[in-house]
């Protein structure tokens, strides 16, 4: 793929999990010539300091899980200079990634988010919802397993259920301090702080609760070109769940991941050096 970028991954969701569920992915991008840099957030994987703490961001809170991320992608640039840097945000951490580049969108060459959404509109979702009510969940009732949601790969599922570090919820104080972040993310002068020039690449499955059937991705969509991105891209899988990367046809989406990484390298060669200082 010629240049060799780094792409600096985040990813989780409302509970918690850890970046080893997403490693046939990493393999396909460094197989294709990336060099890959992620990290379990603050209270996921082996981040936290012991079962505890797993879902506690801890003191700073969500701000803080986003700064951790603005470190790694920096040691990523120091480590690979002069290489271009995307930053890929899964899920809870694709909302991560959308705060991020409020204020440091300068810091990269190129956006992808997965599994994401409007925050906002889910917040209004989440307060609407009767107690011990099953959001996510719902549109697949009768459901073999409250996780349902997240693939038609049963295996997939039941890898989740059954890992230790998997399947729990964000702790209270956690749950606030990341929902507390829709306003912002929401904001259209916050937005307007963006780059124009950032190319943005956002895929989703249609049936993605987390992207409210794709309704909320393409609030997302608008909102960004409302604020004067004009460099937006996006695939829809029909019938896909919450993690396309760990989806049934997981090989087309890393295909086509792979392919929009490819444009845009191969456009930053003929224009180079066009991140802003």
């Amino acid at each position: 793929m010629g240049a060799l970028p780094c792409t600096a991954w985040s990813r989780s969701r409302t509970g918690w999990e850890h970046i080893g569920r997403y490693l046939g992915t990493i393999e396909a991008l460094v197989a294709a010539g990336l060099t890959v840099y992620g990290n379990d957030h603050r209270g996921h994987g082996r981040s936290a300091a012991d079962a505890a703490h797993l879902g506690d961001f801890g003191e700073g809170g969500f701000d803080l899980l986003v700064q951790d991320m603005v470190r790694l992608s920096r040691i990523a640039r120091e480590e690979n200079a002069g290489q271009p840097l995307i930053l890929l945000g899964h899920s809870m951490g694709s909302f991560a990634a959308q705060e991020y580049v409020l204020d440091h969108s300068t810091e990269i060459d190129g956006l992808i988010l997965s599994g994401s959404g409007a925050l906002d509109r889910l917040v209004r979702l989440v307060s609407s919802a009767q107690p011990g009510q099953n959001l996510l969940n719902a549109a697949f009732e009768p459901a073999r397993t409250p996780f349902d949601w997240l693939s038609r790969d049963d295996a997939i599922v039941d890898a989740y259920i059954d890992d230790p570090l998997c399947t729990g919820e964000l702790q209270p104080a956690s749950a606030v301090s990341f929902l507390s972040a829709a306003s912002r993310l929401s904001d259209p002068e916050a937005l307007r702080k963006i780059r124009h020039d950032l190319p943005v690449y956002l895929f989703s499955g249609s049936e993605d609760p987390v992207g409210e059937q794709l309704e909320g991705v393409r609030t997302v969509i608008e909102r960004y070109r409302q604020a004067g991105i004009a460099d937006i891209a996006c695939d829809f899988y029909a019938g896909g769940r919450h993690e396309m990367l760990n989806e049934i046809n997981c090989s087309e989406v890393q295909a086509r991941l792979l392919a929009w990484i490819s444009a845009l390298l191969e456009r930053r060669r003929s224009r180079p050096e066009t991140r802003p200082t």
